[in-house]
């Protein structure tokens, strides 16, 4: 079957392209075409089914109207999410979005930059995998319209949105020692990435600050054999001389699979031992237990995200090229 383009439009009506062009771009402003014309070439492209080749056009002048998110973990419901308000976001400013997923794999992260590149995106938008930091530093260099999310590099000068990781996790871990929990352990990812490093701060001073602090309760967990480090981890932790009263969990994955330990070992969770866990999950909700977690402003997240990005797509002067917004406590 012969792609209905302006051109076969044309034919059929024996019209020039140019003609069908101008019609079906809304530039018949000057009246050039007659109404009757005009109205044939619009009910032809309908009877056709033509669909414009809105790629094409927007290469032609200078843009995709397309940007490109890549994401750690799609099936995390964090990652999901975000991608689902960006979405949401981006439609109403006429953009689509393409979405890729790294697995946490740096390898991952530059295929899928070259991936969109590829496809012409207007710009990214990224939670960077651990050591992108050159990654990041050739997009910038490059002089791609970018922003992190999530994530992010102090050193470099690159759009960010983040949350305040340290502020949230000092206060909740401070919330656990006013409630009575003096042995309280971390579990968090072994990587060295900023957000994680900025919770496993907050926890660190806060214990530090009460006195509290045993490096030993500190445990750290492979993205990749997660469930097999927790077991080993969580082991540990019921082994200590001091005995751990709560744990405190990093992301959400680590939680839940941090709770699943707990539970092959037989202990009653929020009676045995408290856990507090960063992100919310659905699962929480069906627990018999209540588990205090940290809600982070995913929806204002992917707005702000968007705002920047755009804001470079469009030229327009961009303020506070780094946010930091505020997550909360819900107990």
């Amino acid at each position: 079957m012969e792609k209905v383009s302006l051109k076969v439009i044309a034919r059929e009506l024996g019209v020039s392209a140019a003609t069908v062009s101008l019609v079906l771009n809304g530039k018949n402003k000057n009246g050039r075409v007659s109404e009757e014309m005009s109205k044939r070439i619009i009910d032809k492209a309908a009877e056709l089914h033509y669909i414009p080749n809105s790629l094409a056009k927007g290469l032609k002048m200078g843009h995709s109207k397309s940007i490109g998110l890549i994401v750690a973990d799609i099936s995390n419901v964090f990652f999901g999410t975000l991608a689902l308000h960006l979405q949401n976001y981006a439609e109403k400013e006429g953009y689509t979005v393409i979405i890729g997923n790294t697995n946490e794999k740096l390898e991952e992260m530059e295929k899928m930059i070259a991936f969109l590149n590829s496809r012409q995106v207007d710009g990214l938008i990224i939670t960077p995998a651990e050591g992108s930091e050159v990654l990041i530093e050739s997009l910038l260099n490059a002089k791609k319209p970018l922003v992190l999310v999530d994530r992010g590099f102090l050193d470099l000068d690159v759009p960010s949105v983040l949350i305040n990781n340290y502020e949230v996790c000092y206060h909740s871990t401070k919330q656990l020692i006013d409630q009575g929990y003096k042995n309280s352990a971390f579990i968090t990812y072994k990587q060295d990435q900023f957000h994680t490093n900025e919770r496993k701060r907050g926890f660190i001073e806060a214990m530090k600050d009460a006195g509290l602090f045993t490096p030993d309760h500190v445990k750290e967990v492979s993205y990749q054999s997660l469930e097999e480090d927790m077991d080993k981890a969580i082991l540990q932790l019921l082994e200590c001389e001091k005995k751990v009263d709560a744990i405190f969990f990093a992301t959400n994955t680590i939680s839940m699979a941090g709770v699943k330990s707990l539970l092959k070992h037989g202990l009653l969770i929020q009676k045995d031992i408290q856990v507090m866990c960063f992100d919310e999950t659905d699962a929480i909700n069906l627990f018999p237990f209540r588990v205090p977690f940290i809600k982070q402003p995913i929806e204002e997240m992917a707005k702000s995200a968007l705002e920047l990005l755009i804001g470079q797509i469009e030229k327009k002067d961009i303020k506070n090229r780094k946010l930091f917004l505020e997550a909360e406590l819900i107990s």
